[in-house]
């Protein structure tokens, strides 16, 4: 998987909600840029955290591996509202990033250099990339009832 320092590699998507194509999303200015399968209990679990880090005004993007359908319906039933696009197989955007589970996030920043990367579920790494993004409080906390640490 890619990580600190890297370069994101150059992609093209699909958007679900019917806004075309989204090209290289960070060159709006910095993204944080997730990767879930509906499928995935773990994306399950850490769909609400991506739903805070967009109310905190963090840029959130989520990839879904899946067709755009079965995407619209996860966000609705996991009250995901964060911008996602369709990636269909084989998976090439995946791939590119070095995508060995799901979820797996990362903040890019605008020139595109990856500042965090966090393959699965870990409060620590979640909670110090949403501080890294420039969110004030932590994503999760004991009191939440998640695990401190699930893979992907």
């Amino acid at each position: 998987m890619l990580s600190a320092g890297d370069k994101a590699p150059s992609f093209t998507l699909h958007a679900v909600d019917g806004g075309g194509e989204v090209t290289d999303p960070w060159t709006e200015g910095q993204v944080v840029l997730s990767f879930f399968k509906v499928s995935c209990p773990v994306c399950k679990m850490v769909a609400p955290m991506l739903t805070k880090l967009a109310d905190a005004g963090i840029r959130v993007v989520a990839v879904g591996e899946d067709p755009p359908q079965a995407i619209a319906r996860f966000n609705e039933h996991e009250n995901q509202r964060v911008a996602a696009l369709t990636e269909p197989a084989p998976y090439r955007v995946s791939d590119a990033f070095g995508i060995e589970a799901v979820p797996s996030i990362f903040l890019i920043r605008e020139d595109g250099e990856i500042r965090r990367a966090v393959p699965g579920w870990s409060r620590d790494d979640w909670n110090e990339l949403a501080a890294a993004a420039g969110v004030a409080e932590p994503l999760s906390t004991p009191e939440d009832g998640l695990r401190p640490f699930r893979p992907g």
